[in-house]
């Protein structure tokens, strides 16, 4: 039979839709595309925004009114959540955010016996991790590994801990094992993904550190990029950074989750950390890895959110000096304690502080770019772009140059300027 992905959230999402392709062919099944005639449909959701669910609801609507014969199946941390909404949308099978090879066999067997089917369990008492097939079918640079899962944080304005469960991870002869087959397969290039993974070990015998896994998957693939999913900044300590310099094949680019930078908006947040420590996350990657791209996400109009708090805000990115971040207004998630706060901002002042914010960041990222200029820098190239082919720096930036057929070589590039959303080489 022959059945179509779409794939809406996170990295851990795509790497999770990746490990469902993998084991339908592994069956002698087909993965055809979204838009063609296919026996049956899977959607895996994302649940970390209201916003998120009425796109999964419009994805779910939209594939049962083209495809009207076809199964249609919904896994992720939508159905986790609320599995009797896609109920009322017809879905004919239901699983979770876990349990992916018996959601396989739900499908299956529904495409056979078009007898509707839903298992969805209990997400809080997970306490096993899932192994599933990392890397991809399609020809690709790079493949993500997924090292961990679940979350035990619970941030206010945040469904996932909910939705995934409590930190499991990964062994760590997995995740070797895992990133060595994949340098070997022709993998130029491996992200470490997970929900948190920074949690990486907590739930392990001995507790192993996050550093000892990056260390070990990084020395099993010397010849191999490793780059890291999004960190909590509370990872980053000097021992840490002494160890992960010493890494040559590490990838100059650490996304440090932020949120906000005011300290009133983190405590309402529940974030673990204030905006000093995370500047001094900031500061001891900036010392151990010059030139290195910080990355981060910050939410805006959080509910109560002044405009001083936001100004803060404002005033604290410049002085972090990203290379690139995600703003987004907030949006109410219910089932979250910060649903309930008073102060909820109405579109028009979130869309204002999103346009501000995302002027501060655009700056910023325009100067990270200028200053490669000149730079000689090692991209792996992936795919043509118009009259160029683009791929990408250590540091993630894109970059565009003449040329052709370089999918999946490194090569050393001289970066002579700006150009769209990166830079251009020669």
């Amino acid at each position: 039979m022959k059945f179509a992905f779409y794939t809406l959230g996170c990295k851990t999402n795509q790497y999770e839709t990746q490990a469902m392709e993998q084991l339908l062919v592994s069956r002698g099944h087909e993965i055809g595309s979204f838009d063609e005639g296919c026996q049956g449909y899977i959607i895996n959701t994302c649940s970390v925004t209201a916003v998120a669910d009425k796109k999964n609801r419009a994805v779910i609507r939209r594939c049962r009114r083209e495809h009207p014969d076809a199964v249609i199946a919904v896994c992720g941390c939508y159905t986790q959540h609320d599995p009797a909404a896609a109920e009322k949308l017809g879905v004919d099978v239901i699983g979770g955010s876990g349990q992916r090879e018996q959601f396989l066999d739900m499908l299956i067997a529904t495409a056979a016996d078009r007898q509707s089917r839903k298992n969805v369990d209990a997400a809080l008492k997970r306490r096993e991790f899932e192994i599933l097939p990392a890397g991809g079918l399609e020809e690709r640079t790079r493949a993500m590994v997924k090292v961990q899962d679940g979350c035990v944080n619970f941030c206010s304005y945040c469904i996932i801990p909910y939705t995934r469960g409590p930190v499991r991870s990964a062994p760590l002869e997995t995740a070797v094992a895992q990133c060595r087959a994949l340098a070997e397969q022709g993998y130029r290039e491996i992200v470490i993904t997970g929900i948190e993974i920074a949690s990486w070990g907590a739930d392990l015998p001995g507790k192993p550190s996050p550093a000892v896994l990056i260390e070990e998957i990084c020395r099993a693939v010397p010849d191999c990029r490793v780059r890291l999913g999004s960190l909590e900044p509370r990872i980053i300590t000097a021992e840490f950074c002494e160890k992960m310099r010493d890494l040559p094949n590490l990838c100059p680019q650490f996304h440090l989750s932020m949120q906000s930078g005011c300290d009133s908006i983190l405590a309402r947040m529940r974030r673990k950390y204030d905006t000093a420590r995370y500047l001094e996350s900031v500061r001891l990657l900036k010392v151990s890895f010059p030139g290195c791209a910080i990355t981060t996400d910050m939410i805006v109009a959080f509910p109560g959110e002044t405009e001083e708090e936001f100004a803060e805000s404002l005033a604290f990115i410049q002085k972090c000096g990203f290379a690139d971040m995600h703003i987004f207004p907030y949006s109410r998630r219910p089932g979250t304690p910060a649903d309930k706060m008073p102060g909820q901002h109405p579109n028009a002042i979130k869309e204002e502080r999103s346009r501000a914010a995302i002027s501060v960041a655009q700056a910023m990222s325009q100067a990270y770019r200028e200053s490669l200029i000149g730079t000689v820098q090692s991209v792996l190239f992936e795919e043509p772009e118009g009259e160029f082919y683009t791929g990408h720096a250590p540091n993630y930036v894109r970059v565009y140059v003449d040329g052709e057929n370089l999918h999946n070589q490194i090569r050393d590039v001289t970066i002579t300027g700006l150009y769209k959303d990166g830079v251009m080489g020669k």
